[in-house]
């Protein structure tokens, strides 16, 4: 809390100072960056190579997701008229960026090995029952696909968590150890007057005010993108579970078939092709 009140205290005196009118030798905030020390610059430097690398994070995950989620729709749109999931298949290896056809090429391409291996092993051996046991395998291969597509989407987020979490810190060491340079000189000169205190602190809360320049937007948008992500992973398990479906009333009408004509059936709907 001490730390939280010192910010926004410092965030208030700079902007005092970045209002006071130009007649003084440190009267702008560009004037007090410059008669900062080195530590402080190092601080500020360090502050503002955070702050750009988490804008530059934010430009690139707005872009990502409005893709994926774009893609995402046509594909959805693709799943829901198609018949044929091997022509479908094909046509969402074009859909590079969507999450759900990341999770249906999991799925099926998971299907078709399994498929063909029990085509292989002739239908005596095909399993009339225990459907969900035959195809956890595809379940679980979705679930694989949802968990890559996870953590591509948090990809680079946790520097946007990083900066939030310690970017005012850094700007209060700055702080700290431009307020510990001022009271030394102000030692050496033997003059303690208000005049001679203000500037040098002045110049030292600016890296207070910078850290949360560069803290409070990081935070902002990660809670955000994580918002966003959860949003995506409730599409992707629902999809999930509803592609499952489909695959298990296919397997249970197999079984079916089998179970009356001994033969195996191999439903055009879902049928592997090359």
């Amino acid at each position: 809390m001490r730390a939280v009140s010192l910010s926004v205290l410092s965030l208030g005196l700079v902007s005092e100072a970045w209002a006071a009118p130009d007649g003084g030798a440190a009267n702008g905030v560009a004037d007090m960056i410059w008669n900062a020390g080195p530590m402080v610059k190092l601080v500020l430097l360090l502050l503002v190579g955070l702050s750009l690398a988490c804008w530059g994070v934010v430009l690139v995950k707005f872009k990502l997701f409005r893709r994926a989620e774009r893609q995402s729709e046509d594909f959805y749109e693709m799943y829901r008229q198609k018949k044929n999931f091997g022509l479908l298949y094909r046509e969402s290896q074009l859909l590079t960026e969507s999450y759900l056809a990341q999770v249906f090429r999991a799925g099926y391409a998971e299907w078709g090995r399994l498929t063909k291996t029990l085509e292989t092993a002739g239908a005596a051996e095909m399993p009339l029952s225990g459907a969900d046991e035959v195809l956890s395998t595809v379940e679980k291969a979705m679930e694989g696909a949802i968990l890559l597509e996870t953590r591509r989407l948090e990809r680079f987020l946790p520097l946007l968590a990083t900066t939030g979490n310690t970017a005012p810190f850094i700007g209060l060491f700055g702080t700290v150890w431009g307020i510990m340079t001022s009271f030394h000189h102000i030692g050496l000169k033997g003059a303690a007057n208000l005049a001679v205190v203000a500037p040098g602190i002045s110049e030292a809360l600016v890296a207070t005010a910078i850290g949360l320049f560069a803290a409070i937007p990081a935070v902002i948008f990660f809670n955000y993108f994580m918002n966003r992500i959860q949003a995506v992973q409730g599409h992707m398990h629902y999809f999930a579970g509803d592609f499952y479906t489909v695959l298990k009333r296919e397997w249970l009408r197999r079984s079916t078939a089998i179970s009356k004509n001994g033969t195996s059936e191999t439903s055009a709907v879902l049928r592997t092709t090359g």
